[in-house]
Formats: C-alpha cells, sequence, structure tokens
C-alpha cells in the first residue's frame, strides 16, 4: 500500500532525520536496526491490518533517544519524536500515538509487563524484540556489553530476574547473563502470531549458540 504523497513525505524527512542521527552508532542502536525494525515492522502491519503510518513513524523514531544513553531518563526519547513532527505538522493524535508507543515499547525487566494499548504498539514491540534475538541479536548483545565495558562471561555472577525498572536499568552484569535475563524471554512475550512464529526459531538458534558457548568455556567442545 502507499501512503499519499504528503505522508510519504513525512517518511522521508524522519528517515533522512534519523538516519543523519544514528548511522555509524556502535552499539548496536544504529541506523540499521532502525532499517530493520521498520522493514519487520510494516510486514507486521500488513498482516495485522494496522496503520501503515503510525507504524512507520514509531519504528523509525523508536531509539532516536533511548533512554540507555540518556542516564535511563525514558521521558526523553517521546519529547524529541513528538517535537520532530510537530515541526512536520503532524496530527497531534497521531503525534500522541507514536509518543506512546515510543513510551511503552522497551522491555523493562523479567518481572514487569510491557503490555501495548494498540495494535500498531504491539507490531513496533514485535518487530523491535526480533530484531534483539537470533544471529543478529547475539552480535548486538555482544556489541551493547563492548560499548558499555562489561564482561563477556562471569560464572561468578548470576543473572538477575529483575522486578523493576530501575532494577533492570542499573544492572551492568556480563553480556551473557543478559540472555538469560532478557533475551531468551522475549520469543513468549510477542504480541502477534507472525511475531512469535519468528520469534520461535530465533530463539532456538540463540540458545545453541549459548549451548555452545558454554560447552567452550568449560573445554568440553
Amino acid at each position: 500500500m502507499h501512503l499519499p504523497d504528503i505522508l510519504a513525505s513525512i517518511i522521508t524527512k524522519t528517515e533522512n532525520f534519523v538516519r543523519n542521527e544514528l548511522e555509524g552508532e556502535g552499539s548496536g542502536h544504529d541506523w540499521w536496526h532502525i532499517h530493520r525494525v521498520r522493514n519487520t515492522a510494516l510486514m507486521l502491519a500488513e498482516k495485522e491490518a494496522a496503520d501503515l503510518f503510525v507504524v512507520e513513524l514509531a519504528a523509525l523514531l523508536h531509539d532516536i533517544a533511548d533512554h540507555k544513553f540518556h542516564n535511563g531518563d525514558d521521558t526523553v526519547g517521546p519529547k524529541v519524536a513528538g517535537e520532530w513532527l510537530e515541526g512536520l505538522s503532524v496530527e497531534a493524535e497521531i503525534i500522541k500515538h507514536v509518543q506512546e508507543i515510543i513510551r511503552d515499547l522497551s522491555f523493562k525487566g523479567a518481572k514487569v509487563a510491557t503490555p501495548m494499548r494498540t495494535i500498531e504498539g504491539k507490531v513496533v514491540q514485535d518487530a523491535d524484540r526480533l530484531d534483539a534475538i537470533g544471529a543478529i541479536g547475539i552480535a548486538r548483545a555482544f556489541a551493547y556489553g563492548g560499548h558499555k565495558n562489561r564482561e563477556l562471561y562471569n560464572p561468578e555472577k548470576s543473572p538477575t530476574q529483575h522486578t523493576s525498572f530501575d532494577a533492570y536499568k542499573n544492572d551492568a552484569g556480563p553480556t551473557v547473563n543478559h540472555f538469560y535475563e532478557k533475551l531468551f524471554l522475549l520469543k513468549d512475550r510477542m504480541n502477534t502470531e507472525t511475531g512469535k512464529s519468528i520469534a520461535q526459531e530465533r530463539h532456538e538458534y540463540m540458545k545453541a549458540y549459548i549451548d555452545r558457548f558454554n560447552a567452550e568455556w568449560d573445554g568440553k567442545a
């Protein structure tokens, strides 16, 4: 489905804005992450009859000011996105919807629920989480761990099932712990049937990788 010219122009300007801000970023939250999430979200949106304009804007802007790079402040992203869209004269209701999706999108801890109110939010959340698992998810996890100067693995530090967003944000454990604290949990938190199907295969790939990692760590492979 093709968007009307005025909406297509807003998408193009937003794409250029986000690409300029995030291209070359080295933690796994770069422009190409946005590109993949946008494409996956649009695929899911077609299947779920979601509003393509809202989905594409939210996918493009979802990491424009991620809390991980703003001292844990999760209000910055929605604020930056809102200011950008206001500058393009996007309707107020659409801006509010996009801001809501960005605000509620992130994983906030193993014991913290993160429901999405709308099908558009569910679609973008699934797309973002799919990019966090599988082969690319593994690469992104270690890229982020290196970016934050975290240990690769430390068998003396056990994973934590965080009960609050603050606890999750402030944890600085080894990267391998992140698989148990978040990545292995995502397949059961998908919203759409298509998302669940894709997630299952990517989950199995990650499990096989960590099994191999552990075997090599113990000198058994």
